[in-house]
């Protein structure tokens, strides 16, 4: 699996930068900072974070110490509990001091202080293509999307980064659902091809049946709390930050 997914960073570079946008952000913005705090929301198998602690420990002056909450769903404990023990390991490698703090559970039933924020950290909250996950008011009224972004502005970051996948098809009528999810699967499999992976790869239908055809079989044939792939376009999202008090800032 994690070939399978090598391969797809390599041929669709999407995910890598966003990674290497969000990892630039926060070492530019928290260059000066003794404690760092990450709360990152889908932390999965925390694939995102070595990369970023070796170049913290090559700060000048030394890393400061490095906190990360690494937040998943309520299924997701063991693997939570076994990213911190390999976040822990390359901190212990690279000599950056760390504490790791892992939830699992249902993100619009956290609160602040599930984060254990200290006086005087810098926060930096970190999301990934997660968001896209949670229901909103079209579905259930309790509109998850905006409790969590209500939930990341109670915790008042110094940052937060979201990263989204700017599609359209979360519409409530299947047809244009339909033709807009070929639009956005389609352009990810012609990336594929234009980088040789052979259609009849291996790694390459491992990947398409595990990620990409889990995604689009929810996304066809699924309604209601059961579709859970409900991205939203860039502008859409745009409007919920400013609805929840955020503001963009510009990096240099």
């Amino acid at each position: 699996m994690i070939r399978a997914y090598q391969v797809y960073s390599s041929a669709c570079p999407f995910e890598k930068l966003a990674i290497i946008f969000s990892n630039d952000a926060v070492l530019y913005v928290a260059k000066e900072t003794e404690s760092l705090h990450i709360i990152d929301f889908g932390v999965g198998y925390g694939f995102k974070w070595p990369a970023f602690i070796h170049r913290l420990s090559k700060r000048s002056g030394g890393p400061p110490k490095l906190r990360i909450t690494g937040i998943d769903l309520p299924n997701s404990l063991e693997r939570v509990k076994e990213t911190g023990l390999r976040l822990a390991s390359y901190c212990k490698r690279f000599n950056v001091p760390f504490e790791y703090n892992g939830i699992a559970k249902n993100w619009e039933s956290i609160k602040v202080e599930d984060f254990k924020i200290r006086k005087n950290e810098f926060v930096a909250v970190n999301c990934l293509f997660k968001f896209e996950n949670l229901l909103d008011e079209t579905v259930v009224s309790e509109n998850p999307k905006g409790d969590v972004l209500d939930l990341i502005r109670k915790t008042n970051p110094n940052i937060f980064i979201h990263s989204i996948v700017n599609g359209g098809y979360d519409e409530p009528f299947f047809v244009t659902r339909f033709k807009e999810a070929v639009f956005h699967y389609s352009a990810l499999f012609d990336t594929l091809d234009h980088n040789n992976v052979e259609r009849e790869d291996p790694i390459r239908l491992m990947f398409e049946e595990v990620f990409w055809g889990k995604d689009i079989m929810n996304v066809i044939a699924c309604e209601g709390c059961d579709r859970v792939e409900r991205p939203e376009t860039y502008r859409h999202w745009h409007s919920r930050h400013i609805v929840n008090g955020f503001r963009s800032f510009e990096i240099e």
